[in-house]
């Protein structure tokens, strides 16, 4: 069964749009079919496409999620929609510098996907930019072991 997966990224500064770049060129040369979207622009009907979803999103300002993400984060809070045969995952990035709010962006849509009734698959990736680790590698090497739940939540998902 082909594995599809759609990443949406928030971001303010662009690194979680290359964090999902690069864990998109890892999975595709897996074999999992990756479309990378921007949380600019969208609504929760992005989830009525089916298939599987990966949150990649930077924290920004007290805990908040990014700008680009605002809108949707908002929209999902509003509308509510049933999300239950919705599956993803959530690569989250922040600084533990500031420990009251580390990576409440990504935080904040597993907490209200999960409300909605999505199913998240694996444990939460979080980036900790001030340990000198590069996020993308990171990502990468969280991605690919994420990716080995992938085929059976696909398929659970079908």
């Amino acid at each position: 069964m082909a594995v599809n997966l759609t990443i949406l990224v928030g971001t303010m500064t662009g690194t979680a749009e290359i964090v999902a770049e690069e864990i998109s060129d890892a999975l595709s040369a897996a074999g999992v079919e990756v479309e990378v979207t921007p949380m600019d622009n969208l609504d929760s009907s992005v989830f009525a496409r089916g298939g599987l979803f990966l949150i990649c999103t930077s924290t920004y300002g007290q805990g908040d999620v990014p700008d680009n993400a605002i809108k949707f984060y908002e929209d999902l809070k509003a509308k509510r929609p049933d999300l239950k045969s919705v599956k993803y995952g959530v690569m989250a990035l922040g600084d533990r510098t500031y420990s009251d709010t580390f990576t409440h962006g990504g935080k904040r849509f597993d907490e209200i996907l999960a409300e909605l009734g999505a199913q998240r698959i694996g444990a939460i990736c979080q980036h900790d930019a001030s340990a000198g680790t590069i996020p993308e590698e990171v990502g990468v090497a969280w991605a690919e072991d994420w990716a080995k739940l992938l085929p059976d939540a696909a398929e659970a998902a079908a």
